[in-house]
């Protein structure tokens, strides 16, 4: 018993330890179908620091029916794309709550090398001239995944439209061929998991992609995370990679990538 309650004693001073470590800026940056999603929400969970997607920050601005977000309304409606400078006000918006002070990780943001060049100076603006953080220089964590195993993933996707749950034919297949394991409905394919769809959105990404994951590469930034592994193997090398960089920010120099 008295193991036990060293053991459990252990266990809330390393959850306190990450709880008041400065982690400082996370992007993640990686194709649909690598694992970001996954990979956002296990960081979150482990620092204790909030995940900012820039979709789910634009539909709340819209359902709220802030400034920004009936002015972002209007431009969607007319079936045009978002303005960068939009985006970057929002995601300023963002990263000045208070949540966001030891550290934030961004999803779906730079999108751009414009994007990814206002955020160096918007985080140069806010936390180091400010001396909030003695590193204001996010770490970047781009996880690549072989093309043809994305295409697997996502166009072997089966969702079942009651509960939610979601299979693999190829790795996770339900026990009966395209029926749900829990409640027997049939599995259904989402329209952006049709191989069409996605590879237009692979394509995409990687036009959109390559010029950020560039521009950090230049800069000493870009660190690269093998996402074909396992993905406890993955998390495993970025939350090593996290806190390599958060060691850097406690002691006052700045990240370095791979």
């Amino acid at each position: 018993m008295a193991v036990t309650l060293v053991q459990e004693r252990l266990g809330a001073s390393s959850m306190a330890e990450q709880v008041l470590r400065t982690i400082g800026p996370v992007v993640l940056l990686g194709p649909p179908g690598a694992g970001k999603g996954t990979q956002s929400k296990r960081i979150t969970e482990h620092y204790h620091i909030p995940q900012v997607s820039t979709g789910d920050l634009l539909r709340e601005h819209v359902r709220q029916q802030t400034p920004l977000g009936i002015e972002v309304q209007a431009i969607i409606a007319r079936g045009e794309l978002v303005p960068d400078h939009l985006v970057c006000d929002i995601v300023a918006w963002r990263l000045r709550q208070p949540d966001a002070d030891r550290g934030f990780i961004l999803d779906g943001f730079p999108r751009t090398q414009k994007q990814a060049a206002w955020l160096d100076s918007f985080l140069k603006f806010e936390f180091f001239e400010t001396g909030k953080w003695a590193s204001w220089l996010p770490i970047v964590i781009r996880i690549q995944v072989d093309y043809n195993k994305l295409l697997l993933r996502i166009t072997g996707r089966r969702t079942c439209p009651t509960c939610g749950a979601i299979y693999n034919v190829h790795s996770n297949p339900p026990l009966v061929d395209e029926i749900c394991d829990k409640d027997g409905t049939k599995l259904v394919i989402r329209d952006d998991d049709r191989d069409e769809v996605i590879r237009e959105r692979l394509d995409t990404y990687e036009r959109q992609t390559k010029p950020v994951a560039e521009y950090y590469d230049k800069l000493g930034r870009l660190v690269t995370i093998n996402g074909d592994q396992s993905v406890d193997d993955v998390s495993a090398a970025i939350l090593k990679e996290i806190d390599g960089r958060a060691c850097g920010v406690a002691s006052g120099t700045e990240a370095k990538g791979n």
